[in-house]
């Protein structure tokens, strides 16, 4: 891959302060144990995560009907 110029870093690093919100989460190796060997199959963590989250949306919102 290319190396970044100055002003393509500045311009990533704006587009994240602006468009984009880091959100971690630390899991315990022993009690999380199972969650962390499930996210290690999956080929996408934050896809993985997501659509978790938006079927539960999903399921929320069809019961308030």
């Amino acid at each position: 891959m290319a190396k970044k110029t100055k002003a393509q870093l500045k311009s990533i690093a704006k587009f994240n302060r602006e468009k984009t919100r880091a959100v971690l989460i630390r899991l315990n190796v022993n009690t999380d144990k199972d969650i962390l060997e499930k996210l290690e199959t999956v080929p996408s963590k934050q896809g993985y995560v997501k659509k978790l989250i938006r079927d539960d949306i999903e399921k929320e919102n069809q019961g308030k009907e």
